[in-house]
């Protein structure tokens, strides 16, 4: 879990430019003001978006990551497709993207942590998003709080960001209150 906290953190804070929005107030997470906008592309385990294949902007895609187990191979196909699945957001001046991840062993086990989430961003207005619901750590419901005391230990800056996440109703919204490129404005 603290390698996608740590995307999900550079996603919302440290997107180009947004360094400045740290400093923002964090407000309770959002969908995009751009949803009506959106045809979403939904792809399977596995699957790695053809990156030529959709010029869209806003682009809207979601991720099946429910099969990243050791036994059947499903975590190497997550890790063969996720570079692409990153790098379709690059150029686009709208993204938001959902998924739904489980890792476990073995199909049939218990995951050892599954989540659901939601995450986008606006170049052209300086907004981004991003929301996690249903985390589950062996099984059992978590909350954001009992995430952010097991990273604590590791990092007590990150375990502070998880809380500051975690009043924010399971999810926060950035506004930098300028455009992150200004090519985006509309």
């Amino acid at each position: 879990m603290r390698w996608r906290t740590l995307v999900l953190t550079v996603v919302l804070i440290g997107l180009p430019g947004v360094a400045h929005a740290a400093d923002s107030p964090v407000t309770p997470y959002y969908a995009p003001p751009f949803a009506g906008d959106c045809q979403v592309h939904r792809f399977g385990e596995g699957e790695a978006p053809d990156l030529t294949a959709y010029p869209d902007d806003p682009l809207c895609v979601e991720y099946a990551k429910r099969d990243i187990t050791v036994d059947d191979g499903g975590a190497v196909a997550f890790a063969l497709a996720e570079p692409a699945r990153v790098a379709i957001a690059a150029g686009k001046c709208q993204y938001w993207q959902r998924d739904h991840w489980s890792v476990q062993f073995s199909r049939g086990d218990v995951p050892v942590i599954r989540w659901d989430g939601s995450y986008w961003f606006d170049q052209g207005t300086g907004q981004a998003a991003g929301r996690l619901r249903n985390l589950t750590v062996g099984g059992v419901p978590t909350g954001i709080d009992q995430a952010a005391a097991l990273v604590a230990p590791l990092s007590p800056d990150l375990a502070a960001y998880l809380e500051t996440y975690g009043r924010g109703g399971s999810g926060l919204g950035v506004d930098a209150g300028v455009p992150l490129d200004p090519g985006c404005t509309r």
